[in-house]
């Protein structure tokens, strides 16, 4: 896990955030062991930017990887930062239930959960006909 953090801490740094400055980062392990990072990416129209679990996931998929193993997320905050509820299905889409969601502080405040517990019900492939 400390690699993970020390590279969403490390990806954190080049967030894009000069109208919030609210930087975060995320590291995803997949199947393989690869580990892939992605930062939040504003844009000056608010629906336009790319959250840091977005940026990490495309990265992944562009490398032909499919599969989480684990995630961390990172941000200056008060309290361990969750994925937004867009973030929440996407994860969904390349882990299982059981896939351990580790969500923290800059300052070290770190709380583990799943993609199930984040996004208990979710829709999935076996909703389509």
């Amino acid at each position: 896990m400390t690699d993970l953090r020390q590279a969403a801490l490390a990806v954190r740094e080049n967030a894009h955030a000069p109208y919030s400055g609210f930087k975060v980062g995320a590291a995803l392990r997949t199947a393989s062991g690869a580990v892939f990072v992605g930062c939040n990416v504003e844009n000056v129209a608010y629906p336009e930017g790319t959250c840091a679990e977005a940026g990490a996931i495309a990265a992944m998929v562009a490398a032909g990887e499919t599969r989480l193993a684990e995630v961390y997320v990172v941000g200056d905050a008060p309290a361990p930062v969750s994925p937004c509820g867009g973030c929440r299905q996407k994860l969904a889409e390349f882990g299982t239930g059981d896939v351990a969601v580790t969500m923290a502080t800059t300052g070290g405040d770190e709380r583990v959960t799943t993609i199930a517990e984040l996004l208990p019900g979710a829709f999935d492939a076996s909703h389509l006909p």
